[in-house]
């Protein structure tokens, strides 16, 4: 997991963040605050939220298997460094409606 965790922790933070270049410090940011809803690796499952496996290019919304909210599905979101970090910092302001009820890093 931690190739997975590191890359994505430090991925959402953006490069203002230098302590997530830490691997040590990226897998206990994901493990605190990003694994009780959220699940990466070969096995990642859908939890409160889905699996971050292969977030970077994709659009909003879109993963199979999940039930995301229509402000998710509609928001025109491609997930890469620049649309992430906002989006992670304060959810509910990137995304008005989106379920992810998260307060944000």
């Amino acid at each position: 997991m931690r190739v997975v965790a590191v890359p994505l922790v430090a991925f959402a933070l953006g490069p203002s963040a230098s302590w997530a270049q830490d691997v040590a410090a990226g897998e206990q940011v994901f493990r605190r605050v990003c694994l009780a809803c959220h699940d990466v690796g070969p096995r990642a499952t859908t939890k409160l939220g889905p699996p971050l496996n292969g977030i970077d290019g994709r659009k909003a919304g879109t993963l199979e298997g999940y039930n995301y909210s229509e402000a998710n599905k509609s928001s025109g979101i491609v997930w890469n460094d620049e649309t992430f970090p906002p989006y992670i910092r304060a959810p509910m302001q990137a995304v008005p409606g989106t379920k992810m009820t998260f307060v944000g890093l």
